[in-house]
């Protein structure tokens, strides 16, 4: 499947300008890294991002525009590869990593993650070079009203490689599961680990039903990142408190356009604006993390309950 993945990428990149453009683009994005409380990140400067951290994601907006995944609207360039009968994937015509997949189910049904979690266990074990991610409805998915998962090359996220030197401890072990939470305040990090599909599952089932879900929601806020290496499943889950940092709506000086999704919580933070790379340092990247993450006296009681359940 990896294979095909890179055959449909070079096929796309001959034959859809947009794409290719940006895809050439990625060698010239700027980068910079930086420790928030010991924990390395790095800042993208990326200006093709900009459809995706300014998306306009209010109702009415929604309601406004044709849905961009579903199959009728894709352009007639873009080319997918079936999954599992219901899902298609796409590469991403506006890449963060180097091979950047978008992975949308055919039916257009909302963004949701709990009916959909094994079909994510299943395209980290195929998809063997990549890392999977979710990004909740209200946890910088550009398509909230539309089911999908995005990809990315392996290894590319701080998270992926630094992980297990993070962790703070055990909060239970579930048959052949165990959970992990990592010490990396201001960021809220869960950790399952196990080499048994229907225990990680049941585990995230668990987390699901420990976190609260806001009035007018339909699941908890979250963003998921999932890879399959060494006969594991490695799940990363950020408990979320809020869509978007003050900073993202605030005037002048102040303002910094920045919508934290699954990447951004990884440790690579997106800014589509230039001057807001140039700008942005560690203390930034802590506050908006304290803002959208839950606080540690939240996440304790998450903790508290997730054993509870057990």
């Amino acid at each position: 499947m990896n294979q095909t993945i890179n055959n449909l990428l070079t096929s796309q990149l001959g034959t859809w300008e947009m794409a290719r453009n940006n895809y050439a683009a990625l060698s010239g994005v700027q980068v910079k890294e930086l420790e928030v409380n010991g924990i390395p990140y790095k800042v993208q400067f990326n200006p093709a991002r900009i459809v995706s951290s300014g998306a306009k994601v209010d109702t009415k907006s929604i309601k406004e525009r044709k849905c961009f995944l579903c199959p009728a609207n894709l352009p007639p360039v873009q080319k997918g590869i079936p999954f599992e009968g219901h899902y298609s994937i796409l590469v991403n015509p506006f890449p963060i990593f180097p091979r950047h997949l978008t992975i949308p189910e055919v039916a257009h049904v909302d963004q949701r993650i709990a009916v959909r979690f094994n079909d994510m266990l299943a395209l980290a074990q195929v998809l063997t070079d990549y890392t999977i991610f979710y990004n909740g409805p209200k946890c910088g998915a550009s398509a909230p009203d539309h089911a999908h998962f995005q990809a990315g090359n392996k290894g590319f996220m701080p998270i992926e490689k630094g992980w297990r030197g993070q962790v703070a401890g055990k909060i239970v072990d579930y048959g052949e599961a165990t959970l992990w939470y990592l010490n990396d305040t201001p960021r809220a990090t869960l950790v399952i680990e196990s080499a048994n599909k229907k225990h990680t599952a049941a585990l995230f089932d668990i987390i699901y039903h420990s976190l609260d879900i806001k009035p007018g929601d339909d699941e908890p806020m979250m963003n998921v990142l999932a890879w399959y290496e060494d006969g594991k499943w490695i799940a990363c889950i950020f408990p979320r408190e809020k869509h978007r940092p003050a900073c993202y709506t605030a005037e002048g000086e102040a303002n910094l356009l920045s919508s934290p999704a699954s990447v951004d919580l990884g440790g690579v933070f997106i800014t589509p604006v230039e001057k807001d790379f140039l700008k942005i340092t560690a203390g930034d990247i802590a506050q908006i993390l304290s803002e959208v993450c839950l606080s540690d006296e939240s996440f304790h009681r998450v903790r508290q309950r997730i054993k509870e359940q057990i």
